[in-house]
Parts: structure tokens; sequence; C-alpha cells
């Protein structure tokens, strides 16, 4: 036997219930058809029959761009604006004579743009795509043609491989276990990434390949596999292995799936049948979807307006400007002869000849003059913005996860702004709402409770008795120090939360029923099926059990005095306190059978017998009337469910000799059975041995919160924000969790949609699938009635209705998908306060983001942090991965990532909601600064019978988004607020603007168009009616051409500036630098630019410093016209805040009228340190003080 394979223990033999061997189904015939049709070749990749079938390899690739679709397919991304297709045809036609400006001010713009947002998608998924790099690099042996194992990448596996994985490893692969460490060939698998269960799986591979120990074993292996083929369900595999003319099924028992994890053994031999993405987990996965933010598409819509307006008043130019051209020839004369190069030279845009062509070629002119009203660069400074926010979240130190040495990060920056329009969480459980551990905190044996501890629930409904706290919610901080109150001084260990000194440290032995508590606890240290680790260094025992209930169940009785520290294959031993002598001593137990759990019986027992040569049957699950202690016991039970913690019925009976070997000759005759009946048989005989038991007592045990959980949820709930928990784990252990994080309540009525009927039961072990099918379809549409029926008579039957919370599980829920039932199933969940979904597939969870994504219309996020969360965090609007210890699956598919779920709450209802307010108010202001600046372009356009001047210097216009107005709203985006970050946080009512979008509302963008429109109207009628009658000069002459031209424009550049001041709510040194530096760097421009020969600055030359600067009259009329262009916005605010405020109006009024220090403390918005210093100094200035 080769070094390192176990021989002590044959878990085939231990296990009763041996689902090992597997049986031919009906999917077994179907082998070879369609569906069922791939082939492997067992140890020969190279076979030419293998090499034929051309499957797939195993890269694995996330990423949105490869190197050969990157350039079309970020153009194609780039050229869906709309506004950049017209620039872009804006850009050819200005190489033409029709054009009023040169053509480089236009292309270079346009590149700068499309270059610098495609370089930033490139730097994006270049770190997808370096993770992926990583994966795909792992290392895994795999045997080679020189008939030993040989390290080699996860991608360059073929099917058909041989594979060695070792502990704590991951599968690289969809693999055939074909033996392992154990003599017997079963394994212990870790599938938290694919169903988000922490409980280990027990897979075993065929007799016929068990044997497979050793390198040279394996060189004479040749089969072959015929199995379905590459499919998206985690839950059945059907195959056949042909191997020395025999044919063995194959099931789910015999795969280990790419990203579970080998647990508690030290290795695996498997050959590769799914590569890439043909593997389960992979099919799970959808393509990284191209996600726009809503308010980007909306943003399409009102350049589609603008749009229209530029073809409305290029169309009217036109009609006018042809109408004049037509005019202008009379008596052989032209009134305009100015608009030809020369009086003798006609040119087909001014022909007075032909004035239809010329309004023509004049609509093409002014397209491009009043372009100026599309924001060119409007996407790069959003696309610089939101990578700017994008950094401000990475570096937050309130997300930053000391423990895990984790930030936040976001992954994207295109949707910073939907961060806060949230309306729907669709939520993981294990992992994400958890700590992946369940910790033993209280029990009841003989009818007495014990343990002292307070769960979260617990103290939730003791505030709700005596009084909510001003948050609405209990601290989970309190809740820590409340369970750990009792024996502060005490060693912590992980799974055991116990705080009770009646039976604590050997007290049990001075209880009234002190024999009942040793049998308790005796059960706890031997029904289970957890293996020993004794720590070399330390010599301290570890556990590796197959859930973290049952590990938390034998640390709790080692803690107690029942101290489980050897397994044998036919004995348990333990280290035991004995009552009567109060000392310890080593006990062996004889293991006669493993009666495991499982779904129809729903308990387990072992069969022992006792040093005392008694035969014990132990049980945990097992529950039935007529015992002592019933009455106190279901007390109990329905307290600790009350408080949120899972419960397990503790029970034993003692065996006679005749009586046991009765049933076990019946049970292994039926256990050897390969009838269809034989798992009926053998419940029955299970349920036998297992009746007239002895109640002991009942365990409780928390699957614990994650810290802050309750009240983020809390809090979210008070933002208006929906919360859904899509889970993989049972139904009893989600509900439990809901009751834990407040998700439940016990005021609500639960609506419980489940297809585990004796009904369903009884069709599925007759194996008539249509039947099935039919009558599980027939149950679930009768349950969705029945909860319209529940909803609609609580309804009518008082005013306040009560709340109800759905709980549905994973069958249902794949009826509940159908196209027939789908809306009824939506409509039922979206009048439900709370919904759980239970024992759902990665495929379910996707399918329930995209009904309520489509249904509702609004925006929806997902929150996961395993493989199993892939596809619902691809399908939501936003997906958020948690950065937890079960892998990076999670993380590398979303968009945002955080290390704790209670992160969330700051992540939206600060970030998002600045983010939120941000690019509305910026996107609002561009409108409004380009709409005031294009259209004083149409009003001297008509002024001056629209013969197509430019009211501005070329160069004015070029640089009007680029220099004079571009850096304040770009400041605007990153750092304006309305409120800070302690009050976004304490008043989470605040982030209903986003989620009713008040901010980027249909009334709001059409208000501040309408803004720009009338500035527009102010500043061109009040400053030509001001200049153009009046003496300019010195020498009385009148303003010119190009001096009312600057004047125009520096109102322009004064006024869109000081919109911007009037408009931010929060000011930095950075805003003042680019408010006032940018109406500076206008006159330093003009100063300079004039200095330039007439050729090349033309209409500028000098017009500042000679004629604008010295005269009286271009100051005055500056001041006047930017005073009246700004006070219809501060006339309306002033109104609106008085009168009709909004949310963050009323909240800036509490915090000014308050005169409480803290509440006026800006401290909220430093760092942690920092506050922590002000702090500390506070506290030595009182000292000093007192």
């Amino acid at each position: 036997m080769p070094r390192g394979r176990r021989r002590t223990i044959h878990f085939s033999k231990l296990y009763s219930f041996s689902c090992f061997k597997p049986t031919y189904e009906d999917d077994h015939a179907r082998i070879g058809d369609r569906g069922y049709s791939r082939v492997v070749q067992c140890n020969e990749p190279e076979n030419a029959e293998a090499l034929q079938l051309k499957y797939r390899g195993n890269y694995v690739s996330t990423t949105k761009y490869s190197a050969a679709n990157f350039i079309p397919k970020s153009l194609f991304e780039q050229f869906r604006r709309v506004a950049n297709i017209y620039f872009l045809v804006v850009a050819c036609v200005s190489f033409s004579p029709l054009a009023p400006f040169k053509a480089v001010s236009v292309l270079v713009p346009l590149l700068v743009v499309i270059g610098a947002t495609m370089v930033k998608e490139a730097i994006e998924d270049w770190r997808r795509r370096r993770q992926d790099v990583e994966a795909n690099n792992r290392k895994v042996e795999v045997y080679s043609r020189n008939y030993s194992f040989i390290e080699t990448r996860w991608k360059k596996l073929r099917v058909g491989d041989l594979v060695k994985v070792r502990k704590d490893e991951y599968f690289p692969a969809d693999l055939l276990l074909l033996s392992s460490s154990y003599e017997d060939g079963i394994c212990y698998v870790e599938t938290t990434n694919l169903d988000g269960e922490t409980n280990l799986k027990l897979k075993r591979a065929l007799e016929v390949t068990s044997h497979l120990n050793d390198e040279n074993s394996l060189q004479k292996f040749r089969a072959k596999i015929m199995c379905e083929d590459p499919n998206e369900n985690l839950y059945s595999f059907v195959g056949t292995l042909f191997h020395n003319g025999e044919e063995y099924p194959l099931s789910l028992q015999q795969m280990l799936l790419r990203d579970s994890k080998l647990k508690n053994t030290e290795f695996v031999y498997g050959v590769v049948v799914f590569t890439g993405h043909d593997t389960k987990v992979m099919q799970n996965a959808t393509d990284p979807p191209s996600k726009r933010s809503k308010i980007e598409r909306k943003m399409e819509k009102i350049i589609y307006i603008l749009f229209s307006t530029l073809f409305v008043i290029a169309f009217v130019g036109s009609v006018f400007f042809g109408i004049y051209t037509k005019n202008d020839y009379s008596g052989g004369k032209i009134t305009r002869w100015y608009l030809r190069p020369s009086p003798d030279v006609a040119v087909v845009y001014y022909d007075p000849q032909r004035p239809a062509l010329a309004a023509l070629l004049h609509f093409l002119t002014a397209l491009m003059l009043y372009g100026y009203l599309i924001p060119i660069s409007l996407y790069v400074s959003i696309e610089m913005v939101k990578v700017l926010q994008s950094i401000f979240i990475n570096r937050d130190q309130d997300m930053y996860y000391e423990e895990t040495d984790r930030p936040a990060h976001a992954r994207t920056s295109n949707l910073n702004e939907e961060l806060g329009q949230i309306d729907m969480i669709l939520s993981d459980k294990t992992g994400t709402l958890t700590c992946n551990s369940m910790e033993f905190i209280k029990c009841s044996i003989a009818g007495t409770a014990y343990g002292h501890g307070m769960t979260e629930v617990e103290m939730a409904l003791a505030s709700r008795r005596d009084g909510v706290p001003e948050n609405g919610h209990i601290s989970s901080d309190v809740v820590e120090h409340s369970t750990g109150v009792a024996d502060s001084s005490r060693k912590s260990v992980k799974g055991f939360n116990f705080r009770d000194e009646r039976i604590m440290n050997g007290h049990w032995v001075n209880e009234p029923h002190s024999d009942t508590i040793q049998k308790f606890f005796r059960v706890l240290a031997i029904c289970h099926t957890a293996i020993p680790v004794v720590d070399k260094e330390s010599g301290e025992i570890s556990y590796e059990a197959e859930s973290p209930d049952e590990a938390a169940f034998v640390i709790a009785a080692r803690e107690l005095g029942f101290g489980f520290f050897e397994r044998k294959q036919t004995s348990i031993s333990l280290h035991e306190l004995d009552y009567k002598t109060g000392e310890k001593d080593d006990r062996e137990y004889e293991l006669l059978h493993v009666l495991e759990f499982n779904s129809s019986r729903k308990r387990m027992s072992v069969i022992v017998r006792s040093p005392e040569n008694k035969l014990l049957l132990l049980c945990k699950g097992a529950d039935s009337d007529g015992r002592q202690f019933e009455d106190q016991t279901k007390e109990h039970i329905h307290k600790y469910a009350e408080a949120g913690l899972r419960t397990l019925v503790v029970a034993y009976r003692e065996l006679g000799l005749e009586e046991y070997k009765e049933w076990e000759q019946k049970f292994l005759k039926a256990k050897a059975s390969l009838s269809e009946g034989r798992d009926v048989l053998m419940d029955e005989l299970a349920d036998k041995i297992e009746s007239e038991l002895v109640l002991l007592g009942v365990t409780a045990v928390e699957d614990k919160l994650q810290k802050g959980v309750p009240e983020c949820i809390n809090k979210l709930a008070l933002a208006g924000i929906k919360l859904w928990v899509l889970t993989g784990d049972k139904m009893e252990t989600a509900v439990n969790i809901g009751y834990a994080c407040s998700l439940l309540r016990q005021d609500m009525k639960r609506i419980v949609i489940s297809l585990d009927s004796p009904d369903i039961n009884a069709l599925e072990k007759q194996g008539n699938k249509d039947a099935i099918q039919k009558a599980c379809h027939v149950s679930t549409k009768k349950q969705i009635g029945e909860g319209f029926l529940q909803i609609n008579e609580a309804r009518k039957g008082s005013s306040s209705a009560k709340a109800f919370g759905l709980i549905i599980d994973g069958k249902s829920l794949e009826y509940s998908l159908k196209e027939d039932l789908e809306k009824s199933f939506f409509e039922l969940a979206i009048n439900c306060a709370s919904v759980i979904c239970c024992r759902s597939t990665p495929k379910q969870k996707a399918l329930v983001t995209r009904l309520v994504k489509n249904e509702t219309g609004r925006i929806t996020l997902a929150i996961g942090d395993g493989a199993n969360d892939v596809g619902m965090l691809q399908e939501a609007d936003i997906g958020v991965g948690i950065s937890g210890v079960e892998g990076m699956q999670a993380v590398m598919a979303s968009d945002f990532s955080i290390a704790q779920f209670r992160f969330l709450e700051r992540l939206l209802l600060v970030h998002g909601h600045w983010c939120y307010r941000r690019i509305s108010m910026m996107i609002c202001y561009f409108f409004y600064k380009n709409i005031t600046f294009g259209f004083t372009l149409f009003w001297f356009e008509a002024h001056n019978s629209f013969s197509g001047l430019p009211a501005y210097n070329d160069w004015y216009m070029s640089c009007y988004n680029v220099f004079f107005t571009s850096l304040p709203v770009i400041a605007l985006g990153v750092f304006d607020q309305d409120v800070s970050a302690r009050l976004c946080l304490k008043y989470p009512s605040l982030y209903l603007e986003g989620v009713e979008n008040i901010l980027f509302s249909w009334t709001r963008i059409l208000g501040w168009m309408f803004n720009g429109l009338l500035s527009s109207i102010i500043i061109f009628f009040f400053t030509t009616n001001s200049m153009i009658p009046q003496p300019f000069r010195k020498d009385g002459q009148v303003a010119d051409y190009q001096i009312l031209g600057v004047t125009m424009y520096t109102c322009v550049v004064w006024a869109v500036n000081c919109q911007m001041a009037i408009s931010i709510n929060y000011f930095t040194w950075i805003q003042h630098l680019f408010i006032w530096g940018s109406i500076a760097f206008w006159y330093i421009f003009l100063v300079v630019y004039g200095f330039i020969s007439p050729s090349k600055s033309t209409t500028a030359y000098k017009v500042f410093v000679e004629e604008c600067a010295p005269s009286p009259l271009y100051w005055l009329v500056t001041l006047l016209v930017v005073i009246c262009t700004l006070l219809p916005y501060f006339s309306y605010r002033a109104f609106q805040t008085r009168f009709k405020p909004m949310r963050h109006d009323v909240i800036q009024q509490k915090r000014l009228l308050s005169c409480d220090n803290d509440q006026i403390d800006a401290s909220g918005e430093l760092p942690v340190r920092v506050r922590g210093k002000l702090q500390h100094l506070r506290q030595r200035l009182k000292e000093r003080e007192s």
C-alpha cells in the first residue's frame, strides 16, 4: 500500500445509507442520444478518436474584450452614443468650405474623447484579465506519458487527462473521482463556491476504480466515459463508465466540480470530464454584460432632444437665409455683397440666383455652427469624474476591513451613480450575511433551559418590548458584549459561545438530572461523522466535519467534559467526565452503524456498544410524542426558534440484543439490494429502529451573522430599499437567518411555497417524470393562488394589514419561473415585505434577478461571495462581490467589491447618494452651459439675417468646453456634497431622492434647459441693447463686431461659472480655484491670444488690451448682465428652499438650526484615525478644565 493511503476507516462500511452505490436510472438509457453524447477517453487525451471530438480547452475568460475584438467592440461601444456619431460626421464635413470653423477644432476633441474612454475601458478589462491569468495559471499535477505526475497549469488540461488534487486545493475542472487517499475511495468536498453551503459533501469512487492508488496502477488504466453534454445543473449527473468490457452507472456522487475544494482527504485521483466553459460552474455564469447606467441611457434621450432642437433652429435659419438671399438680388445689385469672397466671384453657398440650393447648404453650415448645443466634452468629463469617484470609494477607510486587509474596490466606474438609485437588493446568505460559522449558544436538557447568551433576534425583541433606541435597532456590538459578559476571562473557542455556570467546568454533576445531562452530551460527542485532527506542535484537537452544526456540537461536548479525540474503523473514543466519581477517564464505544441524515427522515442516528456492553441508539433530530419533559422541551424549542436559533432534538434508546440482531439482518439485506425499492425499504427499517426514543433535550446553535448586518438591513429598509435573499441553503437555515437579521419578524405572517409534500415524494419514488412535473406545476400554481388569498383577506380584514414574508424552495422556484407562472409569482413576491428563496441554483438566482429587473423597471443590486452568485451579479444592474474567505470568483465578476455586508450601507447611502447627486447635477449643468452658449450663437445669427457668421472667434468657441467651463463642472462631480457622510447615514430617507430619481427627472432636466435658454436671451439682448447704441470708445465710436463678441463671451463665461458657484453646496479650495481660475484664464487667454499675429488671431488681435479693458462700459455691462442672468435661478432656489424644500434642504436647515456640537461637528467627514485623535484631544481638554 502506498505511503499516505488511509486504511483505518472504510466509510462505505461505516455508512448505512450507502447512496454511494449508483443505480441505473431512466436517463442512463439515453446515453448516446442528443444531450447525452459526450465521450471521454480516460488516460488517452491524444487518442485519435478523442482528438476528433475537439472539446474546449480549460482556459477560462471573464473579460469583456479580447485582443482581437477590442478595437471594433470598444469603438462600437463609443459610437452607440449618438453624440459621438454626430461629431464624427461633423468632423468629416468640416473639411469642406461649408464649415464655419477649422476642421481641427472638431476633430482633435473627438479623438481625445474617444481615445480617453477606450484607454479607460482597456485598463479595467486588463485588471479582469490579470485575475483570469492568475486562475488559469494555477498548478495541478497531471499524469504524463512517462507514467508519473508532473506539474502543469490549469489552462493546459484536456478532456481525458488524469490529475491528482491534494488537500485544500480547488478542482481545476469537472472530474470523475477514481480513487482517494482512503482505501474505499471516499473524499470530502467543500462546495461553498457552487451552492453557498459550507457543510462538506461526501463523494465516493466506484469500487472498480478505488484500487487505483499509485502511479503504477494508473499506467494500465484505460476506460471510456459516455455522459450528458455540458449543462448548468449542479445537482445531477448522468453517465456510464465502460471498463474491461463492463458498464458502470455514474452519478453526481462520483463527480468533483470545478471551484469546489478538497477537504479532509490527503489526495484524490480523477479524470477530466468537462473543461473550461463546459464545466458546470461556468455554464451557470453568463457572459460579462456591457452595463450602462440608466442616467447614461436617459442622457442619450436628452441629446436626442438637443439634436431635434439643433435641426429645428438650423432649419429655421436656413429658411430665413433662403428668403433673405432671394431678396438680395434686385436691380442687378446684391444687397449683402460682403458674403462673397469678392464682389465678382459667385459661390454656390451664397448665390441669389439659386436661393433654394444656398438655403440647403446653409442648413449644413448651421448644423455645424449650432453643434455647440451638443456637449462633446460631456462624455469624457463624466468618465474622468467617475474614475475619481471610484478612487474615493477605494480609499474610504470606513469601508476598509482590517482583519483581512481588504478595502472596498470599484471594479468599474460606469455605474457609480446607480449606487444611489437602488430599489431592490438580491442577496446571497452564506458568507454574505453570515460568517460561515455556527456557535453552540443554548440547550435544554431534561426540561431545564441552559445558556445565558442573547442572540441578535432576542435583543431586537427586547428592544421592541422595552422601547426602541433612537436609531431604531439594537447594535450588534451590544449583542456581542451581552453574549460574552458571563465569563469574559474564559478563552474564546470558535463554535462555542455557551455561558452557564450550572453545567460548565464540571458543575453539571451537581444538577438534579446529571445522568440525563451526561447522556445528552454523550450523544453530541458520538453521533456524528467528524474526524479529529491533532496539531503536532500544540497538541490541540480540531474537528473536520460535514457541517458547521456538527462541528459546533462536538466542540460543545468537548468543552463541557466529553472530549472526542479518536475515531477508528469500528470505534469512537472520548475523554469523559464521570458524574458519579467526578473524574475523567477514556471510554471507547464500538461503532456498529451510522444512519445518516436524509430529507425524508430528517434525523441522524448511530448504533454503538458501550464499554458496559449495552447496545445504544443515539439520535439527533428525532421527534415524537408521549415522552418525559415533552411540554417543557417544546416550549423551549419555540423560544429558541423565536430567538433565530437552529434547534435539534437529542434522544436515545437502549436496544435489546435479539431485537438488534433481527433488525441488522433485515437492514444489511436491504442495503445489499439493487432493486428500485431499496431506499424506501431502508427508510422503513431505520424508522422502525428509531422508534420509542427517550427524549434527552434540544440543542440551539446560532448561524452567526456578520457584524452590523441587522443594523445595515434596517438602515437600507428606512432608505426605501427592499431586500430578497436567494440562497442555496435549506429552508430552515434560511428562515432562521431571516429572523436573526430582522428580514423576518415575529409579527410577520409567512407564506411558504414548497414541494416537499408526501404526494410529491411518493411520485418521485415511482419515477414517473411526466406525472411529477405535472403535479409540481399544479401544486406550485395552487400555493401561489393561496398566497394571494391570504394577502387579500388580510387587507380586507383590517386597515393596517399584516406584513407577509414569502419563503419558497428551489423546486417550487423552478416551476414559478416558468413562463405561465412567473408573472403571478412576481406579483405575489412584490406584495410581501420580505422574500427568501431557498435551495436556489445559480441559474435560478440569475433568473429571479432578471425577473425583478425586467418587471419592476427599477435598478437592482445583487450581492454575493461565491462562484454560485456570478450569474446573479452579472444579471443585476449592479453586482457587488464580497471579498470573503471563499475564493474571488464573485469579486472577479462584480462591479464593486466590499469585505463585509455592513459596508453596503456606506457604499449606497453615502457614496451612492453623493455620486447620483453629483452626476445628475453635472449633466444638467453641462446642458445648461451649452444651451446658454449655443443659443447666443443663434440669436446673433437671427440678428444678422442668418448670414452664417459666428458671433465669436474660432478659438473662443473651441476653448469654451475645454478651458473655460470644464474644470468647475469636474470639481462639482468629484467634491460636491449636499450633506455630510454622517448625516447621510443618520437620515437614510435622504436616499429616496435617488430611488425616486428626483434630481434627474424630466421636470428638473427641462428646468435646467429652460434656465439655459433664458440665460442666453438675457446675455444676448441685454449685451447688444446696452452696447450697440452707446459710444464705446473715447472718440465716440460704437462697439464693433469683435468687441460685441468679446463682451458677450465674457458674460457667458462669468454667468455659467457663477451659476456653478450658486449651485454648489460644499466648497473646497479646489472649487474656488477652478471656478475663479477659469474666469481668470479667459482674460489671460484673451491677452496672450490677442498678441499673436492678426493673420492667426483675426478678430481677437489686441481687442482686450486696446479696446475692452480701457472701457468702463465693458466692465459695467459685464457686471449687470451677469447679475441679471443669475437672478432667475437664485430667486427660484430661495422660493423652493423656503416653501417647497427637498429632503436635503430640510436636513441642511436642521443642521444649521441645531445647537448640538456633535451635530454641527464637521469631523464626521474626516478619516477614522483623525476622528479618533480629535476625540482624544477633546477628552484631554475636558480633563484639564475639570
